[in-house]
């Protein structure tokens, strides 16, 4: 089953839980929170205080994909706020497997992230540890930008490599989906596909999670 992950960094804060409750109307499958530091990407988003707020709230798994420095240090604190997925990027954690088995010790599922210019080669090893793992389509650090086209052909053996090494691995994808990429992202073999300013730029937004979702559940049976 594809699943739908509307990322709250394109949300309005103003209205924030209103927009999340739209989501969650629409059909989304799960929340994802781009948490950034500052340091790692240049940008600086939010922190495990607003991930329990929402939790408190909304019935949705909630994934956090952390672009922080020496990220271990605030996975506890994510688990604890109610974080049920956190991920972590192969170019910022140099004790992978370690990182990976302590979001898994406190009950979360764990992810390996992956930037554009990183091989796919750097995460073969640490896939036997993950549960999933998030492949970017653009640069992290900013919402709103343009989907990086060699990212489809990097799906596809990014399939091919999970397929021979640990199947039940889900992969998801961030940056640049849309509407009018989300289905060939879809097929390229993502299995969770993350959408900002693709939904929260909409006027209705419960109404393009509904649409969104339902090209989803429409491309599984192509």
């Amino acid at each position: 089953m594809k699943l739908l992950a509307p990322s709250i960094l394109s949300a309005d804060f103003w209205r924030l839980g209103e927009q999340i409750q739209a989501c969650v109307e629409g059909g989304a499958d799960l929340i994802h929170f781009d948490v950034m530091d500052g340091h790692f990407v240049p940008n600086i988003t939010f922190g495990p205080v607003l991930l329990e707020s929402i939790k408190k709230h909304c019935p949705l798994p909630l994934d956090a994909h952390l672009m922080i420095e020496r990220p271990e240090r605030y996975i506890p604190d994510f688990v604890k706020a109610g974080a049920d997925m956190v991920s972590v990027h192969v170019e910022n954690s140099p004790h992978l497997h370690r990182t990976l088995e302590l979001i898994k010790s406190l009950g979360a599922k764990a992810g390996v992230v992956l930037n554009p210019g990183t091989p796919l080669s750097a995460l073969e090893e640490a896939l036997h540890y993950a549960d999933f793992v998030l492949l970017m389509s653009v640069n992290p650090g900013f919402g709103g930008q343009k989907f990086i086209e060699r990212s489809l052909e990097r799906l596809r053996r990014l399939r091919a490599l999970v397929d021979s090494v640990k199947p039940q691995i889900l992969i998801e994808v961030d940056g640049g989906v849309k509407e009018h990429n989300l289905l060939e992202v879809a097929r390229a073999g993502a299995d969770i596909l993350v959408v900002g300013s693709g939904i929260f730029s909409a006027e209705d937004i419960k109404g393009q999670t509904r649409r969104l979702k339902e090209l989803l559940t429409s491309s599984e049976a192509l």
